[in-house]
């Protein structure tokens, strides 16, 4: 698993905000969202396709204050990966992590096949570092 990470050893547990896990396939996706969420004081875990984003969330002692994610990823997309990472907190994972959709598709019925795949809210890319900061806001507490 290749992970991409904007904190050293420790940072999340030192950091108010807690952690974002980050599944984006695409390189300047990914570093245009760690910039915004370094901007806004948060940490994030970076990875590559839904399988590592799901490896990431099972891994022992891993808490995530909110998991974006890409919906259309190598490997395992994103809906097949919020749907495995449902099926693992139904087995006694604690609590239900956010998940937001960051996704180009912005067709009619993109959000509502988010939804349905579990993820919790939306946000179109480009996202904007408001939009960032309001979704940012609205999921933790």
């Amino acid at each position: 698993m290749e992970v991409y990470s904007t904190m050293d050893s420790g940072e999340a547990h030192r950091n108010p905000h807690g952690l974002i896990l980050l599944a984006e396939d695409n390189l300047a996706n990914r570093k245009v969202a760690e910039i915004q969420l370094s901007r806004l004081g948060y940490v994030t875990l970076a990875v590559l396709n839904g399988r590592e984003c799901v490896a990431a969330f099972m891994q022992p002692g891993a808490r995530f204050s909110l998991i974006l994610m890409d919906c259309n990823m190598p490997v395992m997309d994103g809906y097949a990966a919020t749907q495995e990472i449902r099926r693992v907190e139904e087995t006694g994972k604690e609590g239900r992590t956010p998940i937001i959709a960051m996704t180009a598709n912005v067709m009619e019925g993109d959000r509502e096949l988010c939804l349905a795949a579990g993820m919790d809210d939306y946000l179109a890319k480009p996202v904007s570092q408001d939009a960032m900061r309001e979704m940012m806001a609205k999921w933790i507490q």
